[in-house]
């Protein structure tokens, strides 16, 4: 599919609420947006996911969450513990750091071990966030490669946190995925312009904490200010 600056791009966001001081009325607020906008999820800490999905009841958005968020060092008991639980208190799909030590590291058997353990385990739709702007051509070809044997649903350029997604990586990704997995592009994506050209890159979803924004503007340039997964 072609994208455009007329095409409603909507349905392509996971709607992010991703501020570590969010409060509860934000989440609220994230969650009517999501639902009113026919945004396919919101995207929100674990500690909201309860809550995210009690406010979402019976309504189209569902709950994604992060795992191991934003640098994926964490345990890997803690990764599938953090897994489970989110995925116990309503989450349906789960973004998940790996472990950019182990690949760097040339372990790159470690972080397939681990992806495929959570995917395994919590049944979720896992997307495996490879953070782009951290590794050489050569490691992000790697990283994907491990992430699709370990049998994740997507391939996730970013968290935002280190650096933005880039057409670029996403024709990279679409090269070595060949359309076996979904891609989705995170960071750094503040204008309508910039996510249409992602998308027609290859992207399937768009991680965004601007995305009321994004559907909203048209010709105007408009800049914004960093923040995580934006």
């Amino acid at each position: 599919m072609v994208f455009n600056q007329d095409i409603n791009i909507a349905s392509t966001i996971d709607h992010s609420l991703l501020n570590p001081a969010a409060k509860l009325e934000d989440l609220k607020r994230c969650c009517n947006e999501a639902w009113q906008h026919n945004f396919p999820t919101v995207c929100v800490y674990p500690s909201f996911v309860r809550q995210a999905t009690e406010y979402l009841h019976a309504k189209a958005p569902e709950v994604c969450t992060v795992i191991g968020f934003p640098t994926g060092a964490t345990t890997t008991a803690t990764k599938c513990y953090e897994a489970q639980e989110a995925t116990e208190n309503g989450a349906s799909e789960l973004d998940v750091v790996i472990n950019l030590g182990w690949l760097k590291a040339g372990e790159p058997e470690r972080v397939n071990r681990e992806m495929a353990q959570i995917c395994e385990e919590t049944g979720q739709t896992v997307k495996a966030i490879i953070e782009t702007g951290l590794l050489t051509q050569q490691e992000k070809q790697l990283a994907v490669e491990v992430c699709l044997d370990a049998g994740v649903a997507f391939i996730k350029t970013n968290t935002g946190w280190f650096g933005g997604a880039t057409v670029a990586d996403v024709e990279l990704i679409r090269e070595i995925t060949k359309g076996q997995v979904g891609i989705k592009a995170s960071g750094g994506i503040r204008s309508r312009e910039n996510a249409i050209a992602l998308l027609n890159a290859g992207a399937n979803r768009l991680g965004t904490s601007h995305s009321l924004k994004l559907i909203r503007e048209r010709e105007e340039k408009i800049s914004y200010p960093e923040d995580a997964e934006t």
